[in-house]
Order: C-alpha cells, then structure tokens, then sequence
C-alpha cells in the first residue's frame, strides 16, 4: 500500500492522495458534527454553547499536538523517497517516545489548568458547567489522539492515505452508536458527546498500530531500529516544535478572538459554534490537498527532484483557488441550510448571525487555497522555523480586529477577523516558499 510519489504525474498523485485524506478529514468533522449536532438539536442551544465556548482553547491545544506529530513525520516521507528505510525506522521510533512524553506532559497540565483556562475566556456562568466538563473530557483523551494522528500520518509519509481511511470509516460508525447511547440512551449529555469522540478515535489509532506492526513490512520495527538517540529526538523535536507552535500561535489569536465574542452573549456564543464547526468542516479539501501537496514535496525532496516539486504546488493550489471560489458561492446562497444543521430553525436570530459569519468566511475562502497548501509544503522542506512565522501574523490580525474593531461593530468585527487573518498569513508565506523554491534549485545545479 506504499506509493512512491516521485515518478508518474504529479497532479494526478496529488489528487489520488487526497482523495482518501479528504475522506478521512470528512470523517473526522462528522465526529464532530454528530456531536454537535445532537448537543445542538437534543439538548438545546445552551448546551451547544458550552460545547463552543472553549472550541479554541482545544484548537490551541489538539493544533499543537497535530502540529508535532506532522513535524516528526516529515523525515519519514524524506527518508522514504531517498530509499533509506533504515534511517527511517530509526526516526519513527524516536518520534515515538518523544510523543509519548509530550502527551503525558500536555494531559496533565490542561486538566489541571482545565478550569482557569475557562474564566479567562470569560466563560458565561450559565454553560460554564457544560463547558468544563466537555472540555476536560477532550483533554483527557489527548494520548489518544497523538496515536491516532502519529500512526497515520507514518502510513500516509510512505504514500499510503487508504488504510487510515478504512480504519477511521470504522471508527466513524462505533462513535454515532457510540454518540446514541451515551447522550440519548444513558442522558450524560455533553460528556456522553465528548467520550463518544475520544474513545472512538483513540480506536482508530489502535487500529493503525496493529496494522503497521502487522503487515506493513516496510514501517515494521527490527530490535535494532528501537534504540533511543538524544541526538535524533532533538533533530526531531527541532522540526514538530515549530510547526506544533504555529498552530498554537494561531490559536492564541483564535482564543483572544473568541473571548471577545463570549462576551457578547450565548446567542452571538451559538451562532460562532455552528459556524466553526461548519468551517473547520469546508476545511477538509484543503487540509486534505495540503497534505497531499506537502507529502508529495517532501518525498521529491528526498530524491533531489526540485522541479517536480514546484510543478506540484502550483497544480495544488489551482485546485485548492478553484475550490474556495466555489464555495464562497455555495455559501452565500445556501448558507442557511448548512446552519440549521447545527442549530434548530425557530432560533431565527441564531441563524441569522451565524450565516452573516458564513457568508462573510466565503467571500475569502479562496485564499486558503494558497495558504493551506504553501505553508505545510514550507514546513515539508525544511523551512519548518518559516512557517511558523506565518502564524505570527495570524495573531496579529486577529488581535488588531478584536481589540480595535470588535469595540466599536461587534459581532460584524468578529467575521471579519478570520479573513484578515488568512490574508496576513497567506502575504507572509507566498514569497517565503518562492525564495526558499529558488534556493534549492541554486543548490541542486
């Protein structure tokens, strides 16, 4: 099930890679939004609300978290397409234990910090309750998710993006059941919705490792691949470190932002959650093209093929353009549709603010095209430390709308931040990965 993608067409790789990314990525959103789907409909908007109010807080957190376990797969996908399996073996095993004490470190401090982490967002005293509890739940379940994240990521650095597919269709079906039994069955409300989440994808990481040790000959691990090297764990850590911070630094601007939107009420709180859902959701196809894209670049770095990397990207983000524009059109003619999914259609003024929010994100959404491809294929060729700049101004956009524009129009400030944020990124990285494409080509001849 291993590809090597740095012989055939480089569009159609990326395309047949994907496909399976993109499914998975759908897959894991329907986690969520069958959580938030039955929170929102079957508990009500309260509830809902406490499952949103700290949405930011686990991007913070579970960004960084995926953001490491990325980092450590990038030599992977290098070693893999400069045929040095051994140095490969020897990379993931490292990367192992390294994750293994990231996540007993990172568990520990959020569930202890769990509560103040909630006041200092400035949590409503009425879904405070449903927040913590939620949110604690998620936290808890961090190990799970590095497993998850680490063991798939390994498949799809060596070509292979179906297996974790299969695994997590598997998966997706055991959390709905999973989801029924624990909300509306034994009426644990959020926390039913939260464990239903974790224990299903921690399965799905299981299930990963079992498949990895058992028949994939390549990723099998030999007694002499399993010896610890300091060395090695600091190379590591030196490229999952940035690229873990970069979603961290993004989601900073996320939580000031979110903090300013609490404060305007439960329903401007409702209208946010469904809206984030359904973002992170439309997300999918540019996660899924970023990775593809970014996979494809570091398997070609690896054999020295610079301009099959650039012909890749440009490829990718005509896709990912074409896309975002289709979209924004989606949205604004359809974008109440989407909403009442999350959010019951006599809550008339819930919806009406969560589609402004929508229709506002679709107008730019064809700037993730550039911005969710050009940054992880940064980090895939070694500018990892470049990237993570890239969420500096991510920051600092949201920061500047919500403590100088937020004041002054409220809730329309709040969808603008988003946006404005892309825009700085994406201005930032564009001619970073153009200059760092020129220094490679400089050193190949």
């Amino acid at each position: 099930m291993t590809k090597n993608l740095t012989e055939g067409n480089p569009l159609r790789l990326i395309l047949a890679f994907s496909l399976p990314v993109l499914l998975g990525n759908l897959l894991q959103q329907f986690y969520n939004m069958a959580d938030t789907s039955i929170v929102g409909l079957y508990l009500g908007s309260n509830a809902l609300a406490g499952v949103g109010a700290s949405s930011s807080v686990q991007f913070l957190v579970l960004g960084f978290c995926e953001g490491l376990t990325t980092g450590l797969t990038v030599p992977v996908a290098q070693r893999f397409g400069a045929g040095d399996i051994s140095s490969m073996k020897k990379n993931i095993f490292n990367g192992m234990l390294l994750l293994g004490a990231v996540s007993i470190a990172v568990t520990s401090l959020c569930v202890v910090f769990c509560s103040g982490i909630l006041h200092i967002l400035n949590t409503p005293d009425d879904i405070f309750v449903n927040a913590y509890t939620y949110l604690v739940t998620t936290f808890a379940g961090i190990p799970l998710m590095i497993l998850y994240n680490y063991m798939s990521g390994i498949l799809r650095a060596v070509g292979d993006s179906k297996t974790p597919l299969v695994f997590l269709v598997f998966s997706t079906v055991f959390n709905l059941g999973l989801d029924v039994v624990c909300v509306m069955g034994l009426g644990l409300g959020v926390l039913g919705a939260a464990l239903a989440t974790v224990v299903s994808q921690g399965l799905c990481g299981l299930l990963c490792f079992l498949y990895i040790n058992k028949r994939v000959e390549v990723l099998k691990l030999n007694k002499e691949d399993c010896v610890p090297c300091r060395k090695m764990m600091l190379y590591l850590l030196g490229l999952g470190l940035p690229m873990g911070l970069q979603f961290s630094i993004t989601a900073i601007g996320s939580m000031i932002l979110q903090t300013a939107n609490n404060s305007l009420g439960s329903t401007y709180i409702s209208s946010f959650t469904a809206v984030t859902k359904l973002k992170q959701l439309f997300f999918s196809p540019f996660v899924a093209l970023g990775i593809a894209v970014s996979t494809f670049a570091s398997q070609n770095l690896g054999a020295q093929k610079i301009d099959r990397i650039k012909k890749g990207l440009w490829q990718g983000t005509f896709i990912g353009v074409l896309f975002g524009l289709c979209l924004g059109v989606v949205f604004w003619f359809f974008g109440e549709y989407f909403i009442m999914l999350f959010i019951h259609k006599d809550e008339v003024e819930v919806i009406m603010y969560a589609k402004q929010y929508l229709v506002t994100l679709g107008i730019f959404y064809w700037v993730i095209g550039f911005l969710n491809l050009w940054r992880p294929s940064v980090q895939s060729i070694g500018y990892s430390g470049k990237a993570m700049f890239a969420g500096f101004f991510e920051l600092a956009a949201r920061s500047l709308v919500t403590y100088i524009f937020v004041p002054v129009y409220g809730y329309s400030a709040v969808c603008f931040a988003d946006p404005m944020a892309w825009i700085f990124s994406a201005s930032f990285i564009i001619p970073v990965m153009l200059l760092a494409l020129r220094k490679m080509e400089k050193r190949a001849r």
